[in-house]
């Protein structure tokens, strides 16, 4: 039979020093919001809110189209907000089931989808539901030309030609920099490995 050691060291840590543990490792990687994608982000969310606070403050519940443009508005900008914050504090590597690359382009194309519609209920309505030259005019005309899918279209792969999109540039340059593969890097994934004559020439 093996003996039982003499010395037996035992620690044991409160429950605040656990909690003051988790709280510290959530530091906000300012790098995410220096990149390209934590760029983008920000833009996203700045041209969210414009759209949703200009639509807001019009009466539009009195007509349903807005109802619609509101909606997608306000979701996805929630939305941007909560996948930025899981970027800002690099909460999407603690969560490595989750295929993030995949996530966000489907974030990004269903969001663009949803953008365009908005962009066409408002651009199709606003003649129809104010007077020319007055305040709810001007409001839900200057919220119907912001550019629908902008801030998206600069994060979705396919809306750049291959290899042309600052997401994947970034992600590109962070697996030449040996910070991890592409899919590692969390921000994006190439469709296509195949070279274009575009590429090349680069």
């Amino acid at each position: 039979m093996a003996e039982f050691p003499a010395k037996v060291s035992t620690r044991t840590s409160s429950p605040a020093q656990g909690a003051g543990a988790s709280v510290s490792a959530l530091r906000p990687d300012l790098g995410f919001v220096r990149s390209s994608l934590g760029a983008l982000m920000l833009l996203q969310l700045v041209l969210g809110l414009l759209v949703w606070a200009l639509i807001a403050d019009t009466p539009y519940h009195l007509y349903p189209a807005y109802g619609w443009v509101m909606f997608v508005a306000v979701f996805l900008w929630l939305v941007t907000i909560v996948v930025f914050i899981l970027y800002l504090f690099q909460l999407h590597m603690k969560l490595h089931m989750v295929p993030w690359p995949l996530v966000l382009m489907i974030f990004n194309v269903g969001a663009t989808v949803l953008y365009i519609t908005a962009f066409i209920t408002c651009s199709a309505v606003v003649d129809l539901t104010s007077l020319k030259g007055t305040r709810p005019y001007n409001q839900r005309a200057a919220a119907s030309t912001r550019p629908p899918a902008f801030a998206h279209q600069a994060d979705c792969p396919q809306a750049w030609p291959a290899g042309a999109s600052p997401v994947y540039r970034a992600a590109r340059r962070e697996s030449k920099a040996g910070r991890g593969g592409i899919v590692e890097s969390g921000i994006c994934v190439p469709l296509a490995r195949k070279t274009t004559r575009w590429q090349r020439r680069k």
